[in-house]
């Protein structure tokens, strides 16, 4: 009685774990249904076939249809080139960019420059030479402090240079032919600047009663300083201060002691003799 039992119990097991493993199986070989699509199908976009400069119109040739998979889309783009053929840049735009709505100018708005001038902003062109147009690196794009340098009346002493504009954006840099004083061709450069109209005051009254000059700045820094100016009697007092100093400007400043300057000739050589306050030389 007792074998009989272990044999039906062997029996058992062994059935159990044979439908265990049949069981498995099925379900390891069972092909897995395919899964639902979890993004969306693919859109038609129009993207630029090469850079586009703003200021120009889009020919066919500029542009091409891709797919943009996904849903994520970018907001105001253009399904066929239709949309975008014919009408100007507003903001430069890279190869493969996709041409958005808020980078283009109305159908019948034209190209140039007027189109890349933002609503109640002005352009203002001024002619620069090589030393102001810092050495041709301000080109579209680039940010620019204006500084301007007058010298009120007949007084050469209180030739003062300030800045007036700061973080002044290019819109172009181009060359232009024209002759000199004697007749002699020569070419001068013309830099665009994108300003307001009070700001467009000041450029033209510097450049008509004095000079200016353009310093290039970092296009990341956004921050403006406060300066009083500089008259031409400080370069000759030294009392402008180094980079370092003006970083320090936290520390207290040092007295200034008034000097006397002698100036003497011998030999037809000029020297200059200064004394402080206290008598030293």
């Amino acid at each position: 009685m007792r074998i009989s039992r272990y044999w039906w119990m062997l029996i058992g097991a062994t059935a159990s774990g044979l439908l265990a493993a049949y069981v498995a199986l099925v379900y390891v070989s069972k092909e897995p249904a395919p899964l639902e699509a979890a993004t969306a199908p693919a859109q038609s976009i129009v993207v630029a076939a090469r850079d586009l400069p703003a200021g120009s119109i889009i020919q066919r040739e500029d542009v091409e249809t891709v797919a943009w998979p996904g849903s994520a889309v970018p907001e105001g783009f253009s399904r066929q080139a239709g949309e975008v053929v014919g009408r100007g840049v507003i903001m430069e735009v890279k190869k493969n960019e996709p041409l958005l709505q808020s980078k283009l100018a109305d159908k019948d708005a034209g190209g140039g420059l007027p189109i890349t001038i933002p609503e109640g902003m002005r352009a203002v062109s001024v002619e620069v030479d090589k030393v102001i147009g810092v050495a041709g690196f301000v080109l579209p794009g680039t940010r620019v402090d204006v500084l301007a340098t007058v010298m009120p009346g007949n007084n050469r002493t209180l030739t003062t240079t300030r800045i007036i504009l700061q973080n002044i954006r290019a819109l172009a840099a181009d060359q232009k032919y024209q002759e000199d004083t004697e007749g002699k061709p020569q070419y001068v450069t013309v830099v665009t600047l994108l300003v307001t109209p009070q700001q467009a005051e000041a450029v033209t009254l510097a450049s008509t009663e004095g000079k200016i000059q353009l310093a290039l700045r970092n296009t990341l820094d956004l921050k403006d300083v406060d300066t009083r100016g500089l008259r031409i009697t400080s370069l000759v007092s030294g009392a402008v201060g180094s980079s370092h100093q003006a970083k320090s400007s936290s520390r207290p400043a040092r007295p200034v002691h008034p000097e006397r300057v002698i100036e003497s000739y011998e030999g037809g050589s000029r020297t200059l003799l200064k004394f402080g306050t206290g008598g030293g030389r």
